[in-house]
């Protein structure tokens, strides 16, 4: 699983092996280590769980924790839709933005780059 932050937004990019496994009740988690302490680590995950809202987010000690509804998951995993998107209220004036998208394969990478990835629908068409 990929992940991009920029502002008040972050994206999650999975391949097809990670959603499956995401279908299966399993958690997905990736780990970006800074140095050797534990404190000294990001922790980023994505699950599934019975909530109210599609989407939600929690940060806490270092863990960026997503959870997609069971309702949400399933109408993601169905092959035309390509991401989630939600823009969720952190207060009055501020949101963070979310994507959670499935992971495509690059037209101009190598085939070991494109390992899992799901179909690029512009694959053979012409620039």
């Amino acid at each position: 699983m990929k992940l991009r932050m920029k502002e008040n937004s972050i994206r999650l990019r999975l391949v097809r092996s990670e959603l499956v496994r995401l279908q299966s009740g399993e958690s997905i988690h990736e780990i970006v280590r800074f140095g050797l302490e534990p404190s000294q680590a990001l922790h980023y995950a994505l699950s599934v769980a019975a909530q109210p809202e599609p989407v939600s987010v929690a940060f806490q000690s270092s863990q960026i924790s997503v959870t997609l509804s069971p309702d949400q998951l399933r109408s993601w995993a169905e092959e035309s839709q390509v991401g989630i998107y939600a823009s969720l209220a952190i207060d009055h004036t501020t949101t963070l933005e979310v994507s959670i998208e499935k992971d495509f394969a690059c037209l101009d990478r190598s085939d070991e780059d494109n390992a899992d990835t799901f179909a690029n629908p512009l694959a053979g068409t012409i620039c």
